[in-house]
C-alpha cells in the first residue's frame, strides 16, 4: 500500500525559507517520478516541481530560482526547499507520485507580508 506523508509546512515571513518533506512507503522514490503541487484557496491544484527517476528536475516558472526539489534515496524521501518565499506562495502543498492517483494529505504553507 502506498503512503505519502508530507511535513515541514508552517507560517513564515516573506523572504523566509521552508523545507517540505515527503516520506514515501510502498514505492521507491528513486525509481519513479515524484512531484510537488500547490493549491491556493479557490484555485486549482498546480504543479510546482517534479523530479524524474533519472534525477532531472522541472519547475513552474513562478518558482524557478527559488525552489529546489530533491530526494534522499536512503530515506525514501522527497524534499522541496523553498527560499525567498512570497505571500503568493501561500497554499497547501501536496506530494504526488507522478502519473498516478497517489497523493499525500498536504501541508499548509502560509507566507505573511
Amino acid at each position: 500500500q502506498v503512503h505519502l506523508v508530507e511535513s515541514g509546512g508552517g507560517l513564515v515571513q516573506a523572504g523566509g525559507s521552508l523545507r517540505l518533506s515527503c516520506v514515501a512507503s510502498g514505492i521507491t522514490v528513486r525509481l519513479v517520478a515524484m512531484g510537488w503541487y500547490s493549491q491556493a484557496p479557490g484555485k486549482q491544484r498546480e504543479l510546482v516541481a517534479v523530479i524524474s527517476s533519472g534525477g532531472r528536475t522541472n519547475y513552474a516558472d513562478s518558482v524557478k530560482g527559488r525552489f529546489t526539489i530533491s530526494r534522499d534515496n536512503a530515506k525514501n524521501t522527497v524534499y522541496l526547499q523553498m527560499n525567498s518565499l512570497e505571500p503568493e506562495d501561500t497554499a497547501v502543498y501536496f506530494c504526488h507520485w507522478h502519473g498516478t492517483n497517489y497523493w499525500g494529505q498536504g501541508t499548509q504553507v502560509t507566507v505573511s507580508s
